[in-house]
């Protein structure tokens, strides 16, 4: 362990672990009805937890003895009742932690280490490569993409406290956290309702406000301080997306109402942040001349804001014209006096313009075929269309197609795919056309998906020129990645196309999603799909004179595709593109990775000089050579055929339905979509949606999908006498061995004496034994790997902080495997018991707390 890591840990165990049980055991005796009682009860429940998995005890056997130990309860009421007093007590002592994380973070992260901005000016001065800098930030940026997926139980009450605590926590303040703490108590984690698309946009857009807003701010004022020629007005290295309210795949409840409603949320939201910096500069700024342009402009923002009727157009050329001009006199005239200040303002307004968040549209490409069919029955097209080929369809869409005047169904989602598209021009007209300028194509597995999009735009009245919009197709499943780079060089050779991608800069984005593909063929599989789709379309568009932007779709687990995201960025070659880094930032990572302004500005940092340091001091022509390419393809093979055997059991979806809480996952009322793509009642996997599958897999702690397969792959290697050269590939290879350390992440937080008493059960035996011995297997061969003795050994302060938080949340997952153990029972029986409801209940509580917990799998 390094000096680093070593004061990194001491860091951690006095800030978070010592101050965690001392504010614990303050929690434990706040004056609320019963609170102490319930604080000793869950202690003495957590130690026969750990006991009773140590002696082999099932759940249900642990939860029995305790309550036959250490309480006098006999009526079954009362015992649910103290477990629910449980889960709300453990709930609280997450959010607990989490603040005092945020709190420790400067000290326990080298925020000037290592993969920072600082550490980049270091290297940038030595090698003295400004000039290459300079280049390089010509088009470089970093786009992220706050998705409202749902793994954040939160609600906005608890994200607010936590926020309050962790700044208390910073400064010492007892008086100020004890008060917190009780606010906490008091405070419901239950959300009685499900949200609505807009309440899961306005919860994104406080972090928009509240972290991103200052956090990008500082980091291109650190830039332009010490590369001042570097950094180019026209092209802000920190760009923010923003799907909640344009994802339609996502959600089908989003239509175009709720569009345009979070547009003007969004554009709203960036004003009042102008408007209280120039507040807040009128403070500083009193001098002559000046205070005249200040109340000029905040008069402007103050009408936009809050005058009914007053929204007029604000113009951000003219609006950063003022600010300049405020420069010019402090410099002259009044000794540069707050120059800082104002130089900060106008860093953010290039960064954020009207839009603060640039609104992606979303759809399936089954929506778009269905719309085309109502186009031939309703005559708005040629009745032949629906019998061409493929290739004559796309000849149809290219050049023949034109504008209609009349576009309206029957069917409400065909007339809001229209409307999404022409309402793209209203968001442009008001927000910028960084507001609204990217129509993304789920489930796209043809160059017609994309012709398809292209052609709805020319019917909806969109001339060529006025098409300023990226047309980017997803590929995510296994096949789907496979076949993605023809799809793309179909596309380069259509005429039509090839005309609007020049006139976007020449320039083409494609989305490439982990999370179904893992869902599809695990996790080493859908990692080396993803990797060898990227090789194929960077060199088929290189062939092409186009430059190619991969939109990384990855969540917050590495069974998700996410982990240390930034180390896979860090480890590409010339053979893999990198003039932007773009990816989704999903559920608990906005609160994990980008919660605080110093978190959000150290992660985005990483991502930064990962993609600036990658094309300045890297040399590395390909990221791996033929022969590692072809090791990796050999684990591939053997891995997706374990995980295929796995996932072709028959009884796959029982288990998965039958164990984990699954089924419940529509009953959180964590988000406003459903958990699967249609309505029907039959749990299939093709349609059940990622995050559920994963996050299923997460809270009985067998995390499946972040190793499955990885363990035979490589005893397959060895029995072939091919271990050494896998050993050589991890010592040699970045991308590898980041690999590898996100699926030492996802082993870690496995925990598989929680079902152990499966192992021997009649019907789901076979299946249990299969994923735990393949865990040993992967854990064997992992550390034979990196000649380490434990997971997470290299991450010791991570390694901590899992360990800590699994431990908390050791009641919450014996208490929801009981709670499905007896529900499974009900049903085996027949039976209409009553208390099956209140089961269900303790399964849909306890999700909330496994998950939060869970939030350093970012």
């Amino acid at each position: 362990m390094d000096n680093r890591s070593t004061r990194g840990l001491q860091h951690f165990k006095s800030l978070v672990g010592l101050k965690f049980q001392l504010y614990n055991s303050l929690f434990t005796s706040l004056p609320f009805h019963r609170i102490e009682k319930t604080g000793i009860l869950l202690s003495l429940f957590l130690n026969n937890c750990e006991e009773g998995f140590k002696k082999k005890l099932s759940p249900t056997e642990i939860i029995d003895n305790f309550f036959e130990k250490h309480t006098t309860y006999t009526d079954q009421s009362e015992k649910l009742n103290i477990l629910f007093r449980f889960i709300q007590f453990v709930e609280r002592q997450v959010v607990l932690f989490d603040a005092l994380e945020d709190a420790a973070f400067t000290e326990v992260h080298d925020i000037n280490g290592a993969g920072t901005l600082k550490q980049l000016e270091l290297e940038i001065i030595k090698s003295n490569n400004e000039e290459e800098l300079k280049i390089k930030l010509k088009d470089f940026s970093t786009r992220l993409v706050l998705t409202a997926h749902p793994t954040q139980f939160y609600p906005g009450s608890v994200l607010g406290i936590i926020n309050d605590m962790s700044k208390a926590l910073m400064q010492n303040n007892t008086n100020l956290i004890n008060i917190l703490l009780q606010q906490l108590g008091k405070t419901p984690f239950f959300k009685k309702e499900k949200p609505s698309p807009y309440d899961e946009a306005i919860s994104l857009i406080w972090y928009l406000e509240n972290v991103f807003y200052g956090a990008a701010g500082k980091i291109i004022t650190f830039l332009k301080d010490q590369f001042p020629d570097a950094i180019h007005d026209e092209n802000p290295i920190i760009k923010m997306g923003f799907w909640p309210g344009g994802d339609r795949d996502g959600n089908p409840f989003v239509n175009t109402d709720i569009t345009l409603k979070v547009a003007d949320a969004l554009r709203s939201a960036i004003i009042k942040c102008y408007y209280l910096d120039i507040r807040r500069l009128r403070r500083r700024l009193t001098f002559q001349g000046v205070d005249v342009i200040l109340i000029k402009l905040e008069n402007q923002l103050y009408n936009n804001l809050f005058i009914p009727g007053q929204k007029t157009a604000i113009n951000i050329a003219e609006f950063i014209r003022d600010l300049n001009n405020i420069k010019e006199m402090i410099i002259y005239k009044h000794n540069g006096l707050f120059l800082h200040l104002v130089d900060n303002l106008i860093n953010k307004i290039n960064v954020f313009g009207l839009h603060f968040a640039s609104l992606d549209i979303r759809q399936d490409s089954r929506v778009h075929d269905q719309l085309f069919e109502e186009l031939v029955s309703n005559n708005i097209i040629p009745s032949n269309y629906l019998t061409l080929d493929n290739d004559k369809k796309i000849d149809f869409l290219s050049s023949e197609i034109k504008s209609s005047p009349d576009l309206k169904f029957k069917d409400p989602l065909m007339n809001d795919t229209i409307r999404s598209i022409t309402t793209i021009k209203d968001i442009q007209s008001q927000n910028g056309e960084a507001g609204c300028n990217r129509y993304i194509i789920s489930q796209c597995n043809s160059a017609l998906n994309l012709m398809q999009v292209y052609g709805l735009f020319k019917l909806c009245g969109w001339t060529e020129e006025e098409m300023k919009i990226d047309i980017v197709p997803l590929f995510e499943t296994i096949s789907d990645l496979k076949n993605a780079a023809a799809i793309i060089r179909t596309l380069y050779n259509n005429k039509q196309y090839r005309q609007h991608i020049s006139n976007r800069g020449n320039t083409q984005t494609i989305m490439l999603g982990f999370s179904d593909g893992t869902k599809d063929g695990g996790y080493l599989t859908a990692n080396w799909s993803i990797y060898k789709a990227k090789e194929e379309l960077t060199k088929i568009s290189n062939d092409h004179n186009i430059n190619v932007i991969f939109f990384d779709g990855r969540g917050g687990p590495p069974a998700r595709g996410g982990g240390k995201t930034h180390k896979f960025y860090a480890s590409m070659g010339k053979n893999i593109s990198n003039r932007e880094i773009q990816l989704t930032i999903q559920g608990q990572t906005v609160s994990s990775n980008f919660g605080t302004i110093d978190s959000a500005q150290y992660n985005i940092e990483q991502l930064i000089h990962a993609g600036i340091s990658n094309s300045i001091f890297s040399d590395k022509t390909i990221t791996l050579e033929k022969e590692e390419e072809q090791i990796l393809e050999d684990l591939s093979k053997d891995s997706l055929a374990s995980y295929i055997e796995l996932k072709e059991h028959p009884d796959f979806m029982d288990y998965l339905s039958h164990i984990s809480p699954l089924k419940f996952y529509n009953e959180t009322n964590i988000s406003s979509r459903p958990t699967k793509r249609n309505n029907t009642s039959k749990l299939d996997l093709k349609d059940l949606r990622a995050i559920p599958f994963v996050g299923a897999w997460s809270q009985i702690k067998q995390n499946v999908t972040g190793y499955y397969g990885f363990g035979t792959a490589l005893l397959n290697m060895d029995k072939k006498g091919g271990f050494g050269k896998v050993k050589k590939l991890y010592q040699n290879s970045l991308f590898f061995r980041t690999l590898v350390d996100n699926c030492e992440m996802a082993m870690k937080k496995c925990y598989f004496p929680l079902t152990e008493y499966l192992s021997s059960d009649k019907k789901y035996g076979e299946i249990w034994n299969m994923i735990h011995n393949e865990y040993l297997l992967t854990e064997k061969y992992l550390l034979k790997l990196n000649d380490k003795t434990e997971l997470m050994e290299n991450y010791p302060v991570e390694q901590l902080s899992i360990n800590m938080r699994e431990k908390i949340v050791l009641p919450l997952v014996t208490i929801q495997q009981f709670a499905i153990a007896q529900i499974r029972k009900i049903e085996n029986q027949n039976s209409n018991d009553p208390m099956k409801e209140t089961y269900s209940k303790l399964v849909i509580r306890c999700s909330f707390g496994i998950i939060n917990a869970g939030r350093n799998s970012a």
